[in-house]
């Protein structure tokens, strides 16, 4: 009887010690990483989330808060031009893997913004940018959206001289 117990406790505690890490576990491991000033690991425990559990809730978050990492230019050994193109092309997988999270519209005009005012990719930003009218017309970025293909590659001085032309009409 004693021996059956101590296998059974066994095969118990070797269960409980093999059980896969959760969505969730990722979730809260990154957050505690960047919190500890490992940005790296946080990215990886990003990408693991995604990678095992790709129909959660949590992985567009994931994704978002990757994203906000390398926009912030907080990963290390990466240019910050590389770290940009990064983050916008993390932003825009959002909308393309999970377009129904709350999530994806923001995330695809970040992509835009990121394309367009940091990257000066305008080919890029107007990719996410028509994307993002198209599948969110309604949305409150799709006035912002449209303005930003209006006044793309313009200075400020050039936009504020459009405006002040199109008033005076």
């Amino acid at each position: 009887m004693k021996k059956e117990l101590s296998v059974f406790t066994i095969i118990i505690f070797l269960l409980l010690g093999c059980s896969k890490t959760s969505d969730k576990e990722y979730l809260d491991k990154a957050s505690e990483d960047i919190k500890n000033g490992n940005i790296s690991e946080a990215i990886i425990a990003y990408e693991k989330l995604v990678e095992e559990y790709p129909e959660s809730n949590l992985a567009a978050e994931a994704l978002v808060k990757e994203a906000t990492l390398y926009h912030s230019n907080m990963v290390k050994n990466i240019s910050k031009e590389e770290s940009l193109k990064k983050a916008a092309d993390i932003f825009y997988s959002v909308a393309e893997k999970y377009p129904k999270s709350k999530q994806a519209p923001q995330s695809l005009f970040m992509a835009g913004f990121i394309y367009a005012n940091e990257l000066q990719n305008y080919e890029g930003a107007k990719k996410a940018y028509n994307l993002f009218i198209k599948k969110y017309p309604g949305h409150d970025l799709s006035a912002s959206a449209k303005d930003e293909l209006e006044n793309m590659g313009l200075t400020p001085d050039e936009i504020l001289k459009r405006k002040t032309a199109t008033s005076e009409k």
